[in-house]
């Protein structure tokens, strides 16, 4: 009997050293998350390949992912993309990348950056027009952007508006949202001031201009043909007759 409680007693203490045993076993240590990367969360996405192409092109993955690092290390501020899908750059004008120069590619993706973290929430304060990453003679590109009741974003560039209501990421210091149309720069796509009309030409005195005056009159024209020989008659004529009245 004695012999039996002491198994049940011994087998009472292994379950209890068990727990303890396993609670103090060093486990696989949690990897620390660092910061976002543009380019991994739309190549997650699928179907962002010509947007991620054409940051490739300007090395502005590059400079954003710098950017990140940058601003994930110090806590900065963050940024904002708008990420046009492939689908959005289909519907484009045929040649309308090509148009433009490689400075004004840079600034047609800077135009889809904004140098700032924006929630879908904190779009509710933003004041617009909302300033981005691109910038020319006049000043920095801007867009503008108003929050709706639906949480979903409507967001117009002066040239083309679309609706916004997909998040790729939206985990400071990177916000990430998913658009149907290239969001196309006013400043480079927008209307262009009409041509200057060609000045008409001053009419002289008279109200009369060059292309509507006439032939010279009668007055005005030289002696020619008849009424030279008639003139030079009478001047033999008169010498003759001087010349009688002086003999």
């Amino acid at each position: 009997m004695a012999r039996r409680i002491a198994v049940v007693a011994a087998a009472f203490l292994a379950l209890a050293v068990v727990p303890a045993a396993l609670a103090q076993a060093p486990g696989p240590a949690a990897t620390p998350r660092g910061p976002p990367n543009v380019t991994a969360i739309l190549e997650k996405g699928g179907q962002y390949t010509m947007f991620i192409r054409l940051m490739k092109e300007t090395q502005q993955d590059t400079q954003l992912n710098s950017q990140l690092n940058s601003s994930y290390a110090s806590n900065g501020g963050g940024y904002t993309v708008f990420a046009p899908t492939d689908n959005a750059f289909n519907n484009l004008k045929p040649g309308t990348l090509n148009s433009l120069t490689q400075q004004q590619q840079v600034a047609l993706v800077q135009g889809h950056v904004l140098p700032q973290f924006y929630s879908m929430d904190s779009f509710q304060t933003a004041s617009n027009p909302v300033r981005t990453q691109a910038s020319g003679r006049d000043g920095p590109y801007t867009l503008n952007i108003t929050a709706t009741t639906n949480n979903q974003l409507n967001v117009s560039t002066g040239v083309v508006e679309v609706t916004v209501n997909n998040a790729l990421s939206a985990v400071k210091p990177l916000a990430v949202y998913s658009v149907d149309k290239v969001l196309l720069p006013f400043e480079l796509f927008g209307a262009k001031a009409p041509a200057a009309a060609p000045t008409a030409s001053k009419p002289k005195k008279g109200g009369s201009s060059d292309a509507a005056s006439g032939p010279a009159g009668a007055d005005d024209a030289a002696p020619t043909g008849a009424a030279s020989a008639r003139a030079v008659g009478w001047s033999v004529a008169g010498l003759a007759a001087v010349l009688g009245y002086l003999l």
